[in-house]
């Protein structure tokens, strides 16, 4: 009785190893169009003290950032910096910053 609890329970810890991620998640395409004060890579040290400020950690992942973003919200071009389409929760990071940004023309 006891090795076949061992086996069940040895195989329920298999599908659960198996079953936990071992890497960074892939980034999705972006969704917000911004208009950022500039576009710096994420291993740059002005990228690098605004994400450490928001305890955002991108561990490994090397991708465009924008710095000091706000939406377009109205077509057109009146962006005085650099017209993207980014990652950008307002709510969590307050336009400071924009992740995964890819430049894009209106």
């Amino acid at each position: 009785m006891f090795s076949k609890l061992s086996i069940v329970v040895a195989s329920a810890l298999i599908t659960l190893a198996a079953a936990i991620p071992t890497s960074t998640p892939p980034i999705v395409p972006p969704t917000s169009d911004q208009c950022c004060a500039s576009v710096v890579d994420s291993s740059s040290t002005d990228a690098g003290a605004v994400l450490a400020a928001l305890g955002i950690d991108l561990g490994d992942i090397d991708i465009p950032v924008g710095l000091s973003c706000s939406p377009i919200t109205v077509l057109g071009n009146n962006c005085g910096g650099v017209t993207t389409r980014c990652d950008a929760p307002e709510i969590e990071w307050g336009g400071l910053i924009a992740i995964n940004c890819i430049p894009i023309t209106l």
